[in-house]
This record gives C-alpha cells, sequence and structure tokens, in this order.
C-alpha cells in the first residue's frame, strides 16, 4: 500500500501519530472496497477548492484551514478527490495556514531527476555530504516548494551516491520537510533575466581584476618604496608577495563563511575592510607597518577571487555555465597586468607612492559597493531563509533545509577547509601535477612584472611607465583567448551530446594553449639584445597571454569534474598551492636575470614549460587510467559508472 500512500503526503496536518495510523487504515479499506480507484488515479483535470455556500458547516469546520470548502456541493466520477488533485490555486491559499500542500512520489516524477546529484556550490564544507539524501534540493524546483523526507526515500528508493541516511532520522518520529525553490520561481537565482545574469557576471568578473590589480598595483613603484622605508629591493618585492599570501589564507575563511551567511554578506564584510585597509597603506610610517597592511588587504580581498566563480555559479544552469566561466577565464590573469600598467605612470607623475595606494583604495572602493548591490545568490542560504519563514507561518519545525539538519560540527568545518586541502595534496598526484602546471603560469606572469623592468630599463632605458605599457601585448593574448574559449565549450557541449563526458575531455584548451607558454620565452629571451627594437621581447606577451588563459580555463575545469565530489577542497588546494608560487617567484625573478643573464634566464624558464607541455597531453590521453592508479576513484563521479 506504499504507493497508494503516496498521496497521503500530499498535506500536513499536525495531527498526532495514531491519527496518521487510522487516516491509512482507511484509505486501505477505501481503496479494498473502491477498486477502480488507482495508485495511478488522475482526474481529468484540477478540482478548484471553490467557495463555502450556505451548506457549510461553519460551525464545527474552521473555515480558515477548510482546503476543499466546496466539497459539499461538488460532484466528481468516483467520489473521492485525493488532496494532491486539487489545483494549484488551494496551494496559493493555504499555505499561510496550518494545512498545506507538500510533494508527491508521483508529483515529483515531472521535476526531479530519480538520480540524486550534487552541484559544484553544494555546501561541503558546512553540510554532511556523506550523509546527505536529497543533494539536489537546491537546485531543484517543485511544485509545492516543499518535500518530505519519507516523498524523496519512496521516489529514490535510497540509490544514489550521497543517500546514506543518518540514525537520528532513522529514529525520528516527526518527519523532515525540505524546502525547494517552486516552479519558475523569482528568488530562484537561476531563473533571473539573462541581461541580468550576464551583469553579474560581468560585475564579479571586474571585482576579481580589481583584486588582482591591488596585488601588482604596487609594482609600478618599487623604487618609491625603496627610497621611502630605505629597504632592498628585495624587501620592497616582498611587499607585492605578501599580498599573494593572503590570497591563500583568506578563502580558509571566507568560502565557509559564505556557506553558512551567504556569498552578499561575506562581500559586505570582507570588501569593506578591505577598501578600509588601504589607509594604512598609504599612511604607514614604516615597512613593518606597510606589509601587515598588504597581507591584511590579501587575506580580505581574497574573497572576491574564491566567491567570484562560486557567484556564476549559482546564477548560471550547468548547461549555460560553461559560456560565463569562459569569458571570465581571463580576468584573475589579466588583473595583475593593470597593476605596473596604470601605476607606472602615477609613479612617473607623481614620485607617491601612498597616491599609488589612494587609487587602489577607489577602485577598490567603487567595484566593492557595485558588487554589494547584487542580491543573494547562494540558494541553500536563500532557502534556509524561506525554512525559518515557514516555520513561523505555520507552526511547523520540522520544516528546514538539508544543511540546517545534516550541520556539520565545526571539528569537522575545520578539518574540510584546513586538512582536506593538504591531505589532497599529499595522497593525490593527479591534483598535483596541474596544481603544478596551474602554479607555473601562474609564477610566470607575476615573474613578468620583475623580468619585464629588468629587460626594458637595463636594454632600453625605459621609464615605469614606458615599461608599464609593454604589458599590454599580454592583454591582447587574453583577448584572443576569450575568443576561443566559447569555442572550446561548443566543442565540449557537442561531445558530450554523443557520450558520457570525462573530465579529460575538458584539456582540449591547455593541449592549444600549453605550447604557446615555451614559444613566448623562447622569443623573449631570443630577442633580449640590445640592438633588437621594443617590439621584439613585447611581442612576447601574445603568446603567453593567449596560452596562460587558455590553460587556465582547461585545468580549472578539469581539476573540478576529476574531484567532483570534493571539489571545493581541490579547488582550495589550487589556490593554496598557485598562491605560494605566486608570493615565491618575484622574490629571485631580478636575481636570476642579473645572474644567468637575459637570455638564458628567459630559456630557462621556456625549457621548464616546455616540459610542462607533456601534462595536459598526456592526461588527455591516460588521465582515465591514472586517476584509477594514483587517486581515489570516489572522488570522480564518472569512475562510478
Amino acid at each position: 500500500m506504499a504507493d497508494f500512500d503516496e498521496h497521503s503526503s500530499g498535506s500536513s496536518t499536525f495531527a498526532d501519530n495514531n491519527n496518521n495510523a487510522g487516516a491509512t487504515e482507511a484509505r486501505d479499506k477505501v481503496q479494498d472496497d473502491y477498486p477502480i480507484i488507482s495508485k495511478d488515479f488522475e482526474p481529468a483535470s484540477p478540482v478548484s477548492g471553490g467557495q463555502p455556500d450556505s451548506t457549510f458547516p461553519f460551525d464545527t469546520v474552521n473555515i480558515e484551514r477548510a482546503e476543499f470548502p466546496a466539497e459539499y456541493e461538488t460532484e466528481t466520477a468516483t467520489g473521492l478527490v485525493p488532496i494532491s488533485s486539487l489545483s494549484e490555486e488551494v496551494v496559493q491559499n493555504s499555505t499561510s495556514n496550518r494545512i498545506y500542500r507538500t510533494e508527491t512520489a508521483q508529483s515529483l516524477a515531472s521535476a526531479l531527476s530519480r538520480t540524486a546529484t550534487t552541484d559544484f556550490n553544494f555546501p561541503f564544507a558546512t553540510e554532511r555530504a556523506d550523509h546527505a539524501e536529497f543533494p539536489d534540493e537546491y537546485t531543484s524546483e517543485t511544485f509545492t516548494g516543499l518535500v518530505p523526507q519519507s516523498t524523496i526515500r519512496s521516489y529514490r528508493g535510497n540509490a544514489g551516491p550521497f543517500e546514506q541516511i543518518s540514525e537520528e532520522n532513522e529514529k525520528g518520529e516527526n518527519e523532515v520537510e525540505y524546502v525547494t525553490f517552486l516552479i519558475g520561481d523569482k528568488e530562484n537565482p537561476m531563473n533571473w533575466n539573462t541581461k541580468f545574469k550576464w551583469s553579474v557576471t560581468l560585475m564579479v568578473s571586474l571585482l576579481v581584476i580589481a583584486v588582482a590589480f591591488g596585488s601588482s598595483c604596487v609594482t609600478g613603484g618599487l623604487g618609491l618604496v625603496e627610497e621611502k622605508y630605505n629597504v632592498s629591493q628585495e624587501v620592497a618585492i616582498l611587499t607585492c608577495s605578501i599580498m599573494v599570501i593572503g590570497f591563500a589564507v583568506g578563502p580558509l575563511i571566507w568560502s565557509p563563511l559564505s556557506e553558512q551567511i551567504g556569498r552578499r554578506p561575506v562581500y559586505i564584510i570582507s570588501l569593506t575592510l578591505y577598501t578600509i585597509f588601504n589607509i594604512p597603506c598609504a599612511l604607514s610610517p614604516n615597512i613593518g607597518g606597510l606589509l601587515v597592511s598588504r597581507f591584511l588587504c590579501g587575506v580580505f580581498s581574497s574573497s572576491g577571487l574564491v566567491l567570484a566563480g562560486g557567484t556564476i555559479a549559482d546564477i548560471w544552469p550547468m548547461e549555460h555555465r560553461g559560456n560565463a566561466i569562459a569569458y571570465f577565464a581571463a580576468a584573475p590573469y589579466c588583473g595583475p597586468v593593470f597593476g605596473p600598467l596604470v601605476c607606472g605612470w602615477i609613479n612617473i607623475g607623481s614620485g607617491r607612492l601612498d597616491l599609488i595606494f589612494w587609487v587602489n583604495m577607489a577602485f577598490a572602493g567603487v567595484v566593492s559597493i557595485i558588487v554589494c548591490l547584487i542580491p543573494e545568490t547562494y540558494a541553500p542560504v536563500i532557502l534556509k531563509a524561506r525554512a525559518k519563514r515557514l516555520r513561523k507561518e505555520t507552526g511547523n519545525y520540522n520544516i528546514m533545509t538539508e544543511q540546517e539538519r545534516l550541520k556539520a560540527p565545526m571539528s569537522e568545518v575545520i578539518r574540510t577547509v584546513l586538512i582536506k586541502p593538504i591531505n589532497l595534496i599529499v595522497t593525490e598526484p593527479v591534483l598535483d601535477l596541474m596544481n603544478l602546471y596551474i602554479v607555473l603560469i601562474y609564477s610566470l606572469l607575476y615573474a613578468f612584472f620583475f623580468a619585464y623592468p629588468v629587460i626594458f630599463s637595463e636594454l632600453h632605458g625605459y621609464n615605469d611607465g614606458i615599461i608599464g605599457l609593454m604589458f599590454i601585448p599580454i592583454l591582447i593574448g587574453a583577448l584572443f583567448a576569450l575568443v576561443t574559449t566559447p569555442m572550446l565549450e561548443k566543442l565540449y557541449t557537442k561531445t558530450i551530446s554523443r557520450r558520457r563526458a570525462t573530465p579529460e575531455d575538458r584539456l582540449v584548451g591547455s593541449m592549444i594553449g600549453a605550447p604557446f607558454v615555451p614559444i613566448a620565452l623562447f622569443i623573449l629571451g631570443a630577442t633580449s639584445y640590445k640592438h633588437i627594437i621594443w617590439v621584439g621581447p613585447a611581442s612576447s606577451g601574445l603568446a603567453f597571454g593567449y596560452g596562460m588563459v587558455l590553460i587556465y580555463f582547461s585545468v580549472n575545469n578539469y581539476i573540478i569534474d576529476s574531484y567532483e565530489s570534493c571539489a571545493a577542497s581541490a579547488l582550495a588546494a589550487k589556490v593554496f598551492t598557485r598562491s605560494a608560487g605566486g608570493a615565491a617567484f618575484p622574490l629571485f625573478t631580478t636575481q636570476m636575470y642579473h645572474r644567468l643573464g637575459l637570455q638564458w634566464a628567459s630559456w630557462l624558464l621556456a625549457f621548464i614549460s616546455l616540459a610542462m607541455v607533456a601534462i595536459p597531453f598526456g592526461f588527455y590521453k591516460y588521465g582515465a587510467n591514472l586517476r584509477s592508479i594514483w587517486g581515489n576513484g570516489t572522488y570522480s563521479l564518472d569512475t562510478k559508472h
């Protein structure tokens, strides 16, 4: 009789368990007495709740809680009308009362897949994912917005990678009702207007550019740092490196916090602090104060780097997300290029170090205001607020999100945020090789900021303003990459339409871009002679910018797909190693070019990059086998089929 009982889960009357048991027995008897009523019963058209007439028993029935007041004047073919057959109007009228509609297994058939799936934005850090039985709650839309626990179990038969039922729910007498978005829900960020989605995508991309600009802005005035604080060039360079180190620390705070309170509050808190801490950067009386302030700027501003991609994933469904990410991919790598380009001229025009930080503060402040105006996009937090409202309206404290039911203890949050990324670095050679490639590309970008001044000042006598202009070809190369990335996304979509996708399908872009990095460095070394005009070494930026963006775009997607069930931890490991490399490389780049010479310093990096070209090609062909041999097969869902 379980299938017939699905109709009973269509409402909650707050009756006790004995009454529920009696109702179940009555329904069983009705089905026995009237065999024409089957579990597949569906009326020809929905029955309206209607309005009560003079025969309605006002003295003995609470009219405010009546779902079907026209029952006493209505004639039907069978004489029985399941609550689930009533029209949507009844749902709208009853949600504010103590009687309300919820989903049945039958109604879920048209709104939900029978296979549990998880999305990139699942709150892995703050929810016990291994116990989740409704992991797609945050990306699903249902007719009533409430899915009883028994219904989701009945519908899916407790089969799926995330559906281990916890002991407390096995023992619980009060059934949990999960909150979802309604069909076409206006509060669902996925249903926002396409133009507004693209506006949000551009806003967060601008935020990433602003944050990256802040990290490199000081490279346009390193001489001013040396002069003002009477320090060596290595210490002056540290003002850039230490903010990049802050990029590695900040995500450990902002990522789990955003899962609890949402993207928008984290943006407001962190970006406000980032903007404010530019003040002590400008006014610091000593180098120690400047270094501490720069580190804190990195910690606070890193929210933009770690949450921007999540914001894009919040608003774009999977089938369209790739196109948005394709255009977003250049932002983390183009942003640093604007630092020496703009601040070099501030240095030449004013000779004031503090003005560089005031300009950065103004840029950060304007962008922060724009981003903080974006409504909340994180679905688990939106649904959590809705569940709180429904609990207050209905008095049913079992209405909640699965994140609330399976809230991870602080010890587990710390383990996920701090220990698991390190564990992945130690135990996952596949992740290590991909991270090594990302580290190389990111480090080379920051190395360019210190190699160019050596090359163009010593060979051509250019000042910081002119040297900043030499970075424009890197931006042009990145723009060419932005033309290519949507094509790669279309190719990927076409590929997965023919067969099941694998993470290796993401590596096509990196195979295209990989050769351009060593080519760029070979050109840089071969043209670093005084008798060759500036066009030669500057043109190396075209190839580097193009290859850099394609590699990052592809490898980042490969990591997400390869570590689907722990994507947040895998990306945290990537951010940590990438930031470490980006912070370390500038500290020895200048010395390397002076010791090895302008040619061999570039060629050494070129040969290292050439060796790394084998990584995307090797993984494209043998990646699946390598992941099964070297890695944990449970991380990638494609290895489970």
